[in-house]
């Protein structure tokens, strides 16, 4: 659901309502080859687009032209996502004109509001890596970087979500069923990608070896498709570069006509499913090798491309760390690093050691984890067959970095055995962090928390060897999407009280500060605040057939699905609520709903274990009348860009419960915040830096910190003793562990259960009692309305530091070395 409410923003061309209704009739009838009485809402949504289109694409020319002519250095982002969400709204806000495309459309009988609604979220990611590659490619032309994002164009996404008896059920994103209106496709911008297949050394007449030639067994095609992304504005239109696969020959006619029909497509399924689905299921040797393909698929497209640009302009590559910075978003494209010295040495003729100083200038590589299963790792076995001349690199390169180290002769054998690209113990592995780390002359973390974890963890060895290249950037997000777009009820407000210049600079809206003690702005904020959370509880309405108060307390958790992320925690908190609830009818209960949302992925079964209980638990406690409806559990299925443009403005508290040490950053924890939800969380991640701009009165604090995490692992934890010692924990895991609340199998969660007796590895039943002491102290401060919503005034406020263009000054300044 959408509001009818619409910021608007000047601009040179701003065509009036009957130029731009004569523009949509053409398009329908000359680009859609439609009449208006045959037209469908979605024939409407495609002539929209394509007017406004136009308008990005004069933008967008000029843009190239200029970067071109005044030989800037441009900025290549690689992601394996880019989630971009719907376009619409976004490029009809930040050209200016959503009002009088609406007033247009209505002179024509069309609702904006209802065709935008039908536009797609694209399926081009999952997270929050994607959400903020996404946030970084609208930055980047608000602050006036030339760049192109490079990423993959999932035909089906990562899966499209749908709860089916509590159970998640993975179902294919067909988000380009009708179509991309956005996109351009370049077939000219066609490169041919090669797997497997053997490395040949050609000498020269006296023995010398001059160079390697790889001779792949595979080939497809990657062929590009281009969306311009707009700026604030357009002050500039950049580009996102998504690769499609393609076979070199669609058909094998000799099989087909020999009959052998299905085998005749064989090359065709092959490099089709380069590009089918987000995060092919890596539990099994198949998608992890199909996982690998992709990443070298999109990264090699991505510096064919690079090379190929810098060549035509610059005539050599010497230059290339001089007019281009190519950042690595997380290890997903780390093979782009010996992909680059392959294509430096084999194809253009340089010696290692200048391809390599190149490789390393040019390179740029953000870390988004501590956790080691997300530090990619590919057995050697796997990544030599599929790659060997890369595998070649991989083991020059790692003898250049193992010789330096040991030539300082400060670290030991098991330090040496750390830094080395190539894991030993147990199945050999390509390390995938550290190749990206040694071909990076920066690596950044997310989170001032983060980045010191960083050091001290998984690359400190690395550190010690290369002290200079860590740094922090602690993420943001783009304001435009995440309040002007999405809370147009605030901005509005926001308006009014301070004037526009929070639009452009959004580190202004802490003119909004001072009201927080202002009765009158107070009640103004509240009333935004409910008409927003009246819109989310209307689409749960119609989506689930659950009826919520949106004068409760809006209490909000939706990420990914991981047990470090803890849905588990605040599932148990529930139940633990719940049961006092019905224990003491007599006490003054604050009225709440907790909404959960969000994927686990296919093969995850913990987390797809605890959706079912989340909607479990929904069901016992939503049908039991002595509640009173003093507490709702609603599980929002299918979490997307476009619900959490719903769910943000809504939200009261913002559950950001992550175990401390686990959460690189976070940035829904600024889009709430910034939305006017308060932040209930531990020291995790960005989190911490939340609480020092918003300060101590205006978030909840609870639980381990992360050097206390680490003493309780390494110091004999005993997680029984904890939960027995606790009466409301104790009973919560009791009554999930007995079946109360999955009486038709009452042993489902008996497992799950017995992990937080044995191990409890994220620290749930540790933290258990101080969030819920930390919540009961929310329903105090909730009661105190006046008190909740200064506090919430002030957290919008105060946040305006959490922009994605901040983030992008200090990548342009510090890193790219870019002008801005």
């Amino acid at each position: 659901m959408t509001s009818a409410m619409t910021i608007e923003v000047p601009v040179l061309d701003n065509p009036d309502p009957k130029t731009l209704a004569e523009e949509v009739l053409m398009s329908l009838k000359y680009r859609v080859g439609k009449d208006t009485t045959v037209a469908t809402p979605y024939d409407w949504l495609t002539a929209s687009i394509k007017v406004v289109r136009d308008r990005i694409v004069d933008h967008w020319i000029q843009a190239t032209k200029e970067a071109y002519d005044q030989q800037e250095k441009r900025v290549y982002y690689l992601s394996l996502e880019f989630l971009i969400g719907r376009l619409m709204r976004d490029a009809f806000s930040n050209l200016g004109l959503m009002e009088n495309m609406r007033e247009a459309l209505s002179s024509l009988g069309v609702d904006l509001d209802l065709i935008a609604a039908l536009e797609p979220d694209a399926a081009l990611g999952n997270g929050g890596l994607g959400r903020l590659a996404a946030c970084f490619m609208e930055s980047m032309a608000t602050v006036d970087i030339p760049a192109h994002g490079y990423g993959i164009r999932y035909a089906n996404g990562m899966f499209r979500q749908e709860i089916q008896g509590g159970w998640q059920v993975e179902l294919p994103e067909t988000w380009l069923d009708h179509g991309n209106p956005w996109e351009f496709e370049r077939r000219e911008r066609s490169f041919e990608v090669g797997f497997g297949g053997s490395v040949e050394s050609i000498t020269s007449k006296d023995g010398r070896l001059e160079r390697h030639v790889w001779k792949p067994t595979e080939h497809v095609l990657a062929v590009a498709y281009d969306t311009p992304v707009a700026g604030w504005c357009a002050k500039r239109v950049n580009t996102l570069r998504l690769w499609s696969g393609m076979p070199i020959d669609p058909i094998l006619l000799d099989k087909f006509n020999a009959g052998d029909h299905i085998g005749a497509l064989a090359e065709s399924n092959k490099a089709d499913a380069l590009s089918r689905v987000l995060y092919p299921a890596d539990s099994h040797m198949a998608g992890q090798e199909l996982r690998l393909r992709q990443e070298y698929f999109f990264s090699t497209a991505s510096l064919q491309d690079i090379v190929q640009r810098h060549l035509s302009q610059y005539g050599d590559l010497k230059s290339l760390p001089d007019k281009a910075a190519i950042h690595l978003n997380d290890t997903h494209p780390a093979v782009a690093v010996p992909e680059l010295m392959r294509l430096l040495m084999d194809v253009h003729g340089m010696d290692f050691d200048l391809a390599w100083d190149i490789t390393k200038r040019t390179f740029g590589y953000t870390n988004h984890t501590l956790l080691p299963e997300a530090l990619e790792s590919w057995p050697v076995p796997l990544f030599e067959r599929l790659l060997p001349r890369h595998m070649q690199i991989v083991y020059a390169i790692n003898a250049q970095v193992l010789l330096e180290a040991r030539a300082t002769n400060q670290f030991s054998g098991d330090q040496i055995a750390r830094i080395s690209l190539i894991q030993e113990n147990g199945d050999r592995r390509v390390r995938m962090g550290n190749l990206a780390f040694v071909g990076s002359h920066s690596i950044n973390g997310v989170s001032a928390l983060h980045t010191e974890l960083m050091k001290e963890t998984v690359f400190a060895d690395l550190h010690k060897l290369y002290p200079d290249r860590i740094n922090n950037k602690t993420n943001g997000i783009t304001p435009r999407r995440w309040l002007i777009q999405c809370n147009p009820g605030l901005t509005t407000l926001a308006r009014e009280a301070i004037g526009d210049r929070f639009m452009d600079d959004i580190e202004a809206i802490k003119g909004l500060d001072p009201l927080a003690d202002d009765a009158a702005f107070r009640e103004k904020f509240a009333a935004v605040k409910r008409q927003n959370k009246a819109r989310l509880a209307n689409l749960v309405a119609d989506r689930l057939g659950i009826r919520l108060d949106p004068s409760a307390l809006f209490d909000i958790q939706v990420k990914r699905i991981h047990e470090y992320k803890r849905q588990l925690l605040n599932i148990l908190e529930a139940i633990a609520l719940y049961d006092q609830i019905r224990s003491h009818p007599e006490r003054d209960w604050m009225p709440r709903v907790k909404f959960f949302g969000g994927k686990a992925a296919p093969s995850y079964h913990n987390a797809k274990l605890i959706i079912k209980l989340a909607n479990d638990v929904a069901k016992v406690i939503n049908g039991d009348p002595s509640v009173r409806g003093l507490l709702k559990v609603v599980f929002v299925p299918n979490y997307n860009v476009s619900l959490a443009e719903v769910m943000m403005p809504a939200a009261d508290l913002s559950e950001q419960i992550s175990t401390a040490g686990m959460e690189a950053s976070g940035t829904g924890n600024m889009k709430f915040a910034l939305n006017g939800a308060l932040t209930i969380g531990t020291l995790d991640g960005a989190n911490v830096e939340i609480k020092e701009h918003v300060g101590d009165d205006n978030i909840f604090i609870f639980g381990l910190t992360t050097a206390q995490v680490a003493e309780r692992r390494n110091n004999g934890y005993n997680p029984r003793g904890v939960i027995e010692a606790s009466p409301e924990l104790s009973q919560a895991v009791s009554a999930i562990s007995s079946g109360v609340f999955s009486p038709d199998d009452p042993g489902r969660y008996r497992d799950l259960m017995n992990g937080l007796y044995q191990s409890d590895w994220f620290m749930v039943a540790a933290d258990f009692d101080s969030y819920a002491a930390c919540q009961r102290e929310v329903d105090a401060v909730w009661r105190n309305s006046p008190d909740w919503y200064a506090r919430a005034i002030r957290n919008v406020a105060r946040v305006g530091w959490f922009s994605s263009d901040r983030t992008i000054r200090q990548y342009a300044k510090e890193i790219w070395n870019v002008p801005v």
